[in-house]
């Protein structure tokens, strides 16, 4: 899997630092999955090679402008670009009004349908979405307005035949076995009907990818994070300025998530939507206060996302950063 992020910012951007977005796909995919859409998105997509044509699905955590705010300039290059194919959009149910309310004051005509999904719903229920790779399922967060997070778990993982029962069956090699491994129903020249589904060896476990929306309760995710192998999390402040703010902005500290992330063993832990007031570098408050609140508190492997890098889990559940000259 691949997870590129657009924008790591909250609130506003900075010079260095889109507001939110990233992308999810899998490796060597064309097709791929956004999640948030905040202003400038798509001019972050223009660093990378993905495509809107590509894109099948478009998951929105809430309806905060640093979240959504970049979606109807993108659906309208998406059209200015040819896409036809329809697509799929996941998000709070006054998404559909506001962006049907934009086309008609701008004049948008889309070549392509919207199929939207209120994620409340979808929440309520437990229930997925599949697309092309992933099947995606929501939770409930905490924040000021309703929040949500993402689960995608991966699917269309290829199963190998189970050779030697096929041979102890006296299933000779031919054009049976193809059909086998697609999971197919086959009749033998003997009469016997087997189902591929008895032939076919058990698959690893698949990965999961859990990306949170603006939240101040981690605990929330408890109960999904036990099996996923990263964590993609806001950590707004530190603790120190997040208790001169007060609980009102209700956003995690560093010093949350990461002691989070420590009692729910989760493996890998990226962090992202940083407050503007924290710098890349120089003096006064810098992102580099973020890291070292989350490292004394966590001992996985940890990563403060930066605008366009590029993380690749692989099939074993290890992440890394696959732009080299990045931390």
């Amino acid at each position: 899997m691949e997870i590129t992020f657009l924008g790591t910012s909250s609130g506003s951007p900075t010079k260095s630092r889109n507001v939110s977005g990233l992308a999810l796909k899998k490796a060597g995919a064309k097709l791929w999955i956004l999640i948030d859409c905040g202003e400038a998105t798509q001019h972050r997509l223009l660093h990378t090679p993905l495509s809107l044509n590509g894109l099948q699905a478009i998951c929105i955590t809430h309806v905060h402008g640093d979240h959504c705010y970049g979606l109807p300039g993108l659906l309208a290059s998406a059209a200015m670009a040819g896409r036809t194919a329809p697509l799929t959009i996941i998000g709070p149910a006054a998404l559909q009004g506001w962006v049907e309310a934009t086309q008609e004051a701008t004049h948008l005509t889309l070549p392509y349908s919207l199929h939207f999904i209120d994620v409340a719903v979808l929440a309520g229920r437990q229930d997925r979405v599949a697309v092309e790779g992933f099947d995606i399922s929501a939770l409930s967060l905490s924040h000021r307005v309703p929040s949500f997070g993402y689960e995608f778990v991966e699917t269309g993982m290829p199963r190998k035949l189970d050779v030697d029962k096929l041979k102890a069956g006296g299933i000779a090699s031919g054009p049976e076995w193809g059909c086998l491994q697609r999971g197919e129903r086959v009749t033998l020249a003997d009469g016997r009907v087997i189902d591929g589904h008895d032939y076919l060896l058990a698959t690893r476990a698949p990965r999961k990818v859990i990306i949170g929306g603006d939240n101040d309760t981690p605990a929330l995710l408890a109960e999904r994070v036990a099996s996923a192998q990263v964590l993609v999390h806001e950590a707004t402040f530190t603790q120190a300025i997040a208790n001169k703010v007060g609980p009102g902005p209700q956003h995690s500290s560093a010093m949350a998530i990461a002691q989070f992330a420590a009692q729910a063993s989760v493996p890998n832990l990226i962090l992202t939507h940083f407050s503007p007031r924290f710098k890349d570098g120089g003096t006064g408050l810098t992102i580099r206060d973020i890291e070292q609140e989350a490292r004394e508190h966590y001992g996985g492997l940890l990563f403060l996302a930066r605008d366009l890098d590029v993380f690749h889990l692989d099939r074993e559940g290890e992440l890394s950063l696959h732009i080299p000259g990045r931390r």
